[in-house]
């Protein structure tokens, strides 16, 4: 039976490009966000990893939910399935990568191939309403 892991995301698109971070010493760029901590609950962890990774603060009562994706990861061991709940969500202050974080990009459609499978779907569905180019 394949490991199941529970990420969180924040999507934040901008003109047609949607927010990617690389952790640093991966070579990989990811939808910022996590794994929840204990007993988290979404919004708790979306909170803390946004914070963690990017140095803003999400307004709680903006984030809203948009999806949830899930697809196999081959780049983890047993083949694990990948769960991302995603949500969109307003902040304060200014985007910077923290200590965790070697680079942020903004990706377009076309950068789809860069992120991992679960990723993926989303950028699909993000394409397919006509919001990332």
């Amino acid at each position: 039976m394949p490991a199941l892991i529970d990420t969180v995301a924040w999507v934040r698109v901008e003109g047609g490009k949607i927010l990617c971070a690389r952790p640093r010493g991966k070579s990989v760029f990811y939808i910022p966000g996590g794994k929840r901590e204990g007993a988290e609950s979404d919004l708790e962890t979306l909170l803390r990893e946004v914070e963690e990774e990017l140095t803003v603060a999400l307004l709680p009562a903006t984030v809203v939910h948009v999806g949830t994706y899930e697809a196999q990861d081959a780049g983890l061991p047993d083949v694990a399935v990948v769960r991302m709940s995603c949500y969109t969500g307003d902040y304060r202050g200014t985007l910077a990568a923290s200590s965790e974080i070697e680079e942020t990009a903004w990706f377009s459609y076309a950068d789809r191939p860069l992120v991992p499978p679960v990723d993926q779907l989303l950028f699909d569905d993000l394409k397919a309403s006509g919001e990332l180019d």
